[in-house]
C-alpha cells in the first residue's frame, strides 16, 4: 500500500526518524535507541516512512540501514507554498486596508485640531 507522505509527517516520532535519518544511514538497532518506544513500534514507523517514499532500507551484511529519500517532501512544500501565497496576497491586502484607516484616521484627526483651533482663535479676538 503506497501512503501519503503527509502521514509520514503526522506523527512526531516519524518526524524525529526522519531528521535522524536525513545526516546519516543508520541500521535499526541505532534508530530504535533514539526513542522510549519499543523496536517493534520503531519498526511500524519505519514501514510506514518506506510506503511514503521518504526512507529506503538497504541490506549491508547482517545489517538493515535506513537512507533518507526527502525527495518526497517536495510534495509538502509545493502544497505549503500555494497557501504562502494565498496567505501573502491577503495579508498584504489586510496591510493596505489598515494604512488606509490610519491614513483616514490622522485627516480626521487634523480637521478637528484645525476647527478647536480655529475655534479658540475665535474666542480670543
Amino acid at each position: 500500500m503506497r501512503r501519503d507522505v503527509f502521514q509520514a509527517i503526522a506523527d512526531p516520532t516519524r518526524r524525529e526518524i526522519i531528521n535522524l535519518i536525513a545526516h546519516r544511514s543508520l541500521n535499526l538497532n541505532s534508530v530504535a535507541e533514539n526513542f522510549n518506544v519499543s523496536r517493534p513500534a520503531i519498526s511500524k514507523h519505519i514501514k510506514i516512512l518506506t510506503e511514503c517514499g521518504l526512507i529506503v532500507i538497504k541490506q549491508h551484511g547482517r545489517e538493515r540501514y535506513c537512507e533518507a529519500k526527502l525527495q518526497g517532501l517536495n510534495e509538502i512544500s509545493d502544497w505549503v507554498e500555494q497557501y504562502r501565497k494565498f496567505w501573502n496576497i491577503k495579508l498584504d491586502a489586510l496591510e493596505n486596508y489598515l494604512a488606509e484607516l490610519q491614513a483616514k484616521e490622522k485627516k480626521k484627526k487634523r480637521k478637528v485640531a484645525v476647527k478647536s483651533k480655529t475655534k479658540k482663535q475665535t474666542r480670543t479676538k
